[in-house]
């Protein structure tokens, strides 16, 4: 009896280990496919970024201009900005735009920050003219209106994103109020609201400012 158990229990043994075997077997074949698609990915990913990357290599955004300001003929508009914005100096003749559109996402209320505006210039040496020169330039106003003119292309966008974005161990949020040194620490990642925020249009300009508030920033 106690023979007949035991052959029992070696028949079941054998059994989970040629089901062991088999299912051993399916997922290293599972993990060869899956490094192969993991591969592929990788490749068609590079090459959708490229393509998005050359489609909007021509692209600049200007932020801060108010909402509604380009009426019925942006395209017009904006190369008159530009001209007015950087001088005869920098443009001669109005540079020729294909495409002008805020970016897609919903009207903001008037007391909230205007959408950025999206250029599609027609020649990307001009593109690149502009962004060199308002590197140089630094600051640059629009009818006593600061604005910014920046690189639109995907992959600046992702390396600033990238550059910009918070540590996974603590996610600072800095609100700083006119007349106030404040610096919120929040490790949850939520946003702190003060009222008159002084709006601050680069992380250089940033820095600089939370220095002259205090010594230092905890780690």
């Amino acid at each position: 009896m106690r023979q007949n158990q035991i052959d029992e229990q070696g028949q079941r043994l054998s059994s989970f280990k040629l089901a062991v075997d088999d299912l051993s077997q399916r997922v290293g074949e599972l993990e060869s496919v899956c490094t192969n698609l993991q591969e592929s990915n990788s490749k068609l990913t590079a090459k959708v970024i490229d393509l998005e990357g050359r489609s909007r290599r021509q692209n600049i955004g200007i932020l801060g201009l108010a909402e509604s300001i380009e009426g019925g003929k942006p395209t017009a508009l904006f190369s008159d900005l530009l001209c007015e914005v950087f001088g005869k100096e920098t443009l001669p003749s109005q540079p020729e735009i294909n495409r002008a559109y805020r970016s897609l996402t919903a009207k903001p209320a008037p007391s909230q920050r205007p959408r950025p505006v999206i250029l599609r210039l027609h020649r990307y040496q001009i593109k690149d003219l502009l962004i060199r020169e308002a590197r140089r330039r630094g600051k640059l106003e629009y009818r006593g209106q600061q604005i910014q003119v920046k690189d639109y292309s995907p992959d600046v966008t992702a390396l600033m994103f990238k550059a910009s974005a918070p540590s996974p161990e603590q996610s600072w949020q800095i609100s700083i109020t006119e007349g106030s040194n404040r610096l919120s620490s929040n490790p949850h990642g939520s946003t702190s609201h003060f009222q008159d925020k002084k709006w601050l249009r680069s992380t250089d300009e940033a820095r600089k400012y939370i220095d002259g508030l205090l010594p230092s920033v905890p780690p």
